[in-house]
C-alpha cells in the first residue's frame, strides 16, 4: 500500500487524498439535512431565479463557474445540488489551508489546492480533468478565487476553468451568480441564478475562454442584481424558507394583539408571508 504523503511541519495543510475515495454520499445526505436547518435559521429564504434554472444536461459533465461573494457559497452549492442536481456527483476545490481547518469537507467532495502556485494549478487541472471524465460529475468552482463584492466590475476570473474548458471537450459550463441581499425582513435573502450553458472545447485559447466566461458570468450577475432590486419573491423558487418577523418579546406582543382582534397573526414585515 502506498503511504500517504505527509504535510511539512507547520504547513497547516492536509495530505493529498483522492476526492473520489474520500467522498461519502451518506455524509453528504446528513450534512445536507443539517444545512437546510442551518440556512433556515440564518436566512429569510434561499431563492433561485425562476428564469435562471439549470437546464437538463444529462450525459454531459458540468463545470459550475460561480462568483464568490461570501463564506456561504459552498453551503449554497450543496443546497442547490441536493435540490436540483441529485443525479450529479459533486466536487469542488478549496484552499488547502482552509481545508486543514474543515477536514470533514473532504467527505463532501472537496479537495485541497494551493492557490497562486504552479503546484496548485497543476493539481486543479489534473484532478478536474480526471473527475470530469465521469459524465455524472458537477465541478463547482468559485472562479474569482477570493471573496469579491458582486457589484464589482469588471468581473475577473482566474484561468483555471478556461484551461479545463480546453482540456475537457463535451462538457458544459454553467455560470452561477450569487448575491446576499436584505429585503424587508430581519434576515437576508440568499439569491442565485444560473446562466446559459456553454459547451467546452479546444477551439478557443485560454485568453479567449477567460474573456467569454467573464462576460457570461457578468451577464448572469447583472440579471440577478436586477431581480434582487425588484424585491419580488415571485421571481424566485424558494429552496429554503426561514422565519419572518423580529422575534422575541415584540413578536409575542404582536401575536397577542392579533389574537385579541380575532385575526391571524403573520410575523412578516410585509403583512403577508412570502
Amino acid at each position: 500500500m502506498r503511504s500517504m504523503p505527509m504535510p511539512a511541519p507547520g504547513s497547516g495543510c492536509v495530505p493529498d487524498v483522492d476526492p473520489v475515495a474520500a467522498r461519502s454520499p451518506a455524509a453528504i445526505a446528513a450534512f445536507g439535512l443539517w444545512l437546510r436547518w442551518y440556512c433556515a435559521r440564518n436566512f429569510h429564504a434561499v431563492r433561485l431565479s425562476r428564469t435562471g434554472l439549470p437546464p437538463d444536461l444529462a450525459g454531459r459533465p458540468l463545470i459550475i463557474c460561480a462568483n464568490h461573494p461570501s463564506w456561504w457559497d459552498p453551503a449554497l452549492f450543496i443546497l442547490v445540488s441536493r435540490a436540483l442536481l441529485r443525479d450529479r456527483i459533486g466536487y469542488g476545490p478549496m484552499d488547502q489551508a482552509g481545508l486543514a481547518k474543515y477536514r470533514f469537507f473532504r467527505r463532501l467532495g472537496v479537495f485541497g489546492i494551493a492557490p497562486d502556485t504552479p503546484q496548485g494549478a497543476a493539481r486543479f487541472l489534473q484532478l478536474g480533468t480526471r473527475l470530469l471524465a465521469d459524465r455524472r460529475t458537477a465541478l463547482w468552482v468559485t472562479a474569482e478565487g477570493h471573496f469579491t463584492d458582486p457589484r464589482r466590475r469588471p468581473v475577473r476570473l482566474r484561468p483555471g476553468v478556461a484551461h479545463l474548458a480546453r482540456r475537457v471537450p463535451g462538457a458544459a459550463i454553467l455560470p452561477l451568480a450569487i448575491e446576499l441581499a436584505f429585503w424587508n425582513e430581519r434576515r437576508p435573502e440568499a439569491l442565485l441564478r444560473f446562466g446559459a450553458p456553454i459547451p467546452t472545447g479546444p477551439e478557443r485559447s485560454v485568453t479567449e475562454w477567460t474573456g467569454l466566461l467573464e462576460a457570461a458570468l457578468t451577464g448572469t450577475m447583472d440579471a440577478l442584481a436586477a431581480e434582487s432590486m425588484a424585491r419580488d419573491p415571485g421571481l424566485f423558487l424558494a429552496l429554503v424558507r426561514g422565519r419572518s418577523g423580529v422575534g422575541g418579546v415584540y413578536d409575542l406582543w404582536r401575536h397577542a394583539a392579533a389574537l385579541a382582534r380575532g385575526q391571524h397573526f403573520d410575523a412578516s414585515h410585509q403583512g403577508s408571508e412570502w
